[in-house]
């Protein structure tokens, strides 16, 4: 889970940390990986790493949706956009039965599988999940430090400033969301050979938040503040277990803890932990 996390967060820091736009539309592509690479695995037989592919682009396409139509925005306006997108998708998961089966969700979704090798276990998994974010992790590194990347802080900072020295911002903003959906594409196909199930509950809203909540408490506009994010919010769940909090108020324990954690970073270090960017 850690692994899939850092995908997911470092997929959020490309909009959030580099472009300065808070979205709450990421567990929606999450969720879009998820389904494509599942349903191409299940009802054509295609092999996980090829489902993989469709899925990476299927979800860059898909956010076009959104991007396109309200790049041009701005602050609460462009937060209210991606929450308009966060709904429609998961509405659609929820009732298109015929497709994604709705609340009842896909079982048996098969494990991937390469020259013969099945990832079937834990230990499996995790050496091919956490090659998997390694490579994410590479290609952030190289993304964040290339001209393209520069680009989009330049745009983050003072965006008429970039249109001043003859940057097409509205491609570069486009590009780079696409770039971040497709990466989080990633995230959902992974998640969904791990557990073998997949059902929209998954991909909700409040996913969305949980997402966001990592770049924020680890910080954004570079590689560490999502890494150090995610290993907060992914292991403390599991810190809480030593404590012998019965399980009927655990999760509630936990979000108290995540909401606290959230507003005394805002309070005292709003660019996170490990973060560069400070949110205003």
């Amino acid at each position: 889970m850690i692994s899939i996390y850092t995908i997911l967060s470092l997929s959020l820091n490309l909009s959030v940390g580099y472009l300065g736009l808070l979205s709450l539309a990421q567990a929606a592509f999450y969720g879009i990986g998820a389904y494509v690479a599942t349903l191409f695995m299940i009802q054509t037989g295609l092999n996980f790493f090829v489902a993989l592919v469709l899925a990476i682009a299927f979800s860059a396409i898909i956010s076009l949706l959104v991007s396109y139509p309200s790049i041009r925005l701005r602050g609460d306006y462009f937060i209210l956009a991606s929450l308009a997108f966060q709904v429609i998708i998961f509405t659609i998961l929820y009732n298109w039965i015929d497709l994604t089966r709705g609340p009842y969700g896909i079982p048996g979704i098969p494990r991937p599988e390469v020259f013969g090798i099945r990832f079937d276990n834990l230990y499996k998994f995790l050496a091919l999940s956490g090659g998997i974010a390694l490579g994410v992790f590479l290609v952030a590194k190289r993304l964040y430090s290339s001209s393209f990347g520069l680009v989009l802080k330049a745009i983050r900072e003072d965006e008429l400033s970039a249109i001043s020295i003859g940057k097409d911002v509205r491609r570069f903003k486009i590009l780079a969301f696409a770039i971040s959906s497709g990466i989080a594409a990633i995230g959902g196909a992974l998640y969904a050979s791990y557990v073998t199930y997949i059902d929209p509950t998954s991909f909700n809203l409040d996913e969305s938040i949980f997402i966001l909540s990592i770049v924020l408490v680890g910080g954004s506009g570079n590689l560490r503040g999502p890494v150090i994010g995610t290993l907060l919010m992914i292991l403390l769940p599991e810190g809480l277990r030593f404590l012998g909090i019965p399980d009927s108020v655990a999760p509630n324990i936990r979000q108290i803890i995540y909401a606290l954690i959230l507003i005394l970073l805002m309070r005292f270090r709003p660019q996170g932990l490990a973060g560069e960017y400070k949110f205003d």
